[in-house]
């Protein structure tokens, strides 16, 4: 019995219970400026909140981590939406779902690891630029056009007319979002030690309320029902027959496979954030796969871990899943008892949100440390999924990216792929002779035996010094170095001591020595 109280009621409550304030506090413009900028109603995107906080959190392989919508895939169901109904859309993320909570099952959660950074980092730059593009006529209160390129070329148009056009509610809704985009951006760079727990997200929203409400500017607010449980409806059984469909079941794939590369790396992200327990990744795998079935039973939008929540969650001090869980509590208990307040929210303050966002997911600081890190083919990369993903679409931006990613590699597998040999060194340590373990690697570590290398690194003892024998190793890619560097980085800050003897000819030495010799961290 009273394990059964110390699972439901954990011994770090006194950390998780603020931080998960601090999350729903950050969760809650999210939520609902995701599913405006999908083209769903608000309250779309609360109930994949609250299925995110209280179910994955509960059953994910990340403990610390935070699920909900994400703002990665609005530009997928937007377009989605607009072409085959959101009628369609539950029944399709339920298949989703399903090749999740299957892949996890199969034991493939590793691999979306494999995925070159440079390729997510341009994946996520070109969904930056497409959300900007998007939310900025939505900050006159328009509606945003088909695509990325039709939203360039109407913005000159959207604000030029926004005056004299038939909607006389755009200057109002214009200032409301440069309000919120100026409160959100200031306070985040100004804010007093005492409450730097708030969120420039929140303050944001407040603030272009607030001008909104004063002002008495006629400008369009959130609709949300007055009982969310109205919004919790089965598909009907016609939207189930279309799964047959060839555009049906390449929208599944496509939702299963970016959801699930999205969430497993901003668990690696996370992972880097605390000292804890690291991530299970089949284990979140099948937890997505399981949330996203119930989103797409109750209306709600697909779902990933989401890092801008996750780092909120482990910076507030969270120190299991019980925070996550709660912060989906208190989104649910809000809407059973407060749904009003959200009425009171001007779409364009929501819109404000998500420039910003949608901008710093753009981040030219990732093309620049790609570029100076690894060369100039590996930036190329970046540069090419983001433009593909602008110009054409995203599962063809992503495919693009790939495809130039193996042919970076297929050189170097060609001439050898990775070989790894374990064993034991001898090495003096304070005037001692000590066995140590030894992987020795030789070959070409490219990503695609980079599940190969994470498991050997993995089976390493923990606490103990490791030496990576690399003098017949020719090639790193970036993918594994960065898998590397991350190992290295987490060994060193437990106390353990990481060697690396070669490696010059690969750069492995010369990238993690200062790593792996770094003092550990108090």
């Amino acid at each position: 019995m009273s394990s059964i109280f110390t699972r439901l009621i954990p011994p770090t409550l006194g950390r998780d219970l603020p931080a998960s304030f601090v999350v729903f506090l950050v969760a809650m413009p999210l939520c609902m400026g995701i599913a405006i900028a999908s083209g769903v109603p608000a309250e779309r995107g609360l109930i994949t909140g609250v299925i995110g906080g209280i179910v994955v959190g509960f059953l994910a392989g990340s403990p610390l981590q935070v699920s909900g919508p994400a703002a990665g895939l609005a530009v997928i169901v937007f377009e989605f939406v607009r072409e085959h109904g959101v009628d369609t859309l539950g029944p399709v993320l339920v298949a989703a779902g399903a090749i999740q909570l299957l892949a996890g099952a199969m034991r493939v959660g590793g691999w979306f690891r494999a995925i070159s950074p440079a390729v997510v980092h341009g994946m996520l730059a070109g969904i930056g630029i497409l959300i900007v593009l998007a939310q900025i006529h939505v900050l006159t209160d328009a509606l945003p056009k088909a695509n990325g390129l039709d939203n360039l070329v109407a913005i000159p148009a959207a604000f030029f007319n926004f005056v004299s056009g038939p909607n006389g509610n755009r200057p109002g809704a214009v200032i409301v979002g440069l309000v919120t985009i100026v409160a959100m951006i200031g306070w985040e760079r100004i804010r007093p030690v005492k409450l730097k727990l708030l969120p420039g997200a929140l303050v944001g929203v407040l603030a272009g309320t607030l001008v909104a409400d004063l002002g008495a500017m006629a400008v369009k607010r959130v609709e949300v029902p007055e009982n969310i449980l109205s919004a919790v409806a089965l598909p009907a059984s016609g939207d189930w027959s279309r799964l047959t469909e060839p555009a049906m079941i390449i929208m599944a794939l496509t939702l299963a496979v970016v959801a699930s590369a999205e969430s497993l790396l901003s668990a690696a992200a996370v992972d880097r954030m605390h000292d804890g327990p690291r991530t299970q990744y089949n284990r979140e795998l099948g937890a997505q796969g399981v949330g996203n079935i119930l989103c797409g039973l109750a209306g709600g939008l697909p779902m990933t871990g989401v890092i801008v929540r996750s780092s909120a969650n482990v910076q507030a001090g969270a120190a299991s899943r019980a925070s996550t869980i709660l912060h989906g509590s208190w989104i649910l208990a809000f809407l059973l008892v407060l749904p009003m307040v959200l009425k009171l929210v001007p779409t364009a303050a929501l819109a404000g949100i998500l420039v910003v966002t949608g901008w710093r997911l753009v981040s030219p600081a990732h093309a620049f440390h790609l570029h100076e890190r690894y060369g100039l083919a590996t930036a190329a990369i970046w540069l090419a999924t983001m433009v593909m993903v602008v110009a054409t679409d995203l599962l063809t931006g992503v495919l693009t990216g790939l495809v130039l990613s193996l042919l970076q590699v297929i050189p170097h597998f060609v001439r050898g792929p990775l070989k790894i040999e374990g064993g034991a060194a001898k090495t003096v340590q304070g005037g001692t002779i000590e066995a140590v373990p030894e992987l020795r690697l030789s070959g070409s570590a490219t990503f695609l035996q980079l599940p190969h290398l994470n498991e050997a690194l993995e089976r390493t003892p923990e606490g103990t010094p490791v030496r990576l024998a690399a003098e017949n190793l020719r090639h790193v890619d970036h993918t594994c170095l960065e898998m590397l560097r991350e190992w290295a980085t987490r060994r060193a800050k437990s106390g353990a001591r990481v060697e690396i003897t070669g490696g010059g000819a690969s750069g492995l030495h010369h990238s993690l020595a200062a790593v792996a010799h770094a003092a550990p961290k108090d």
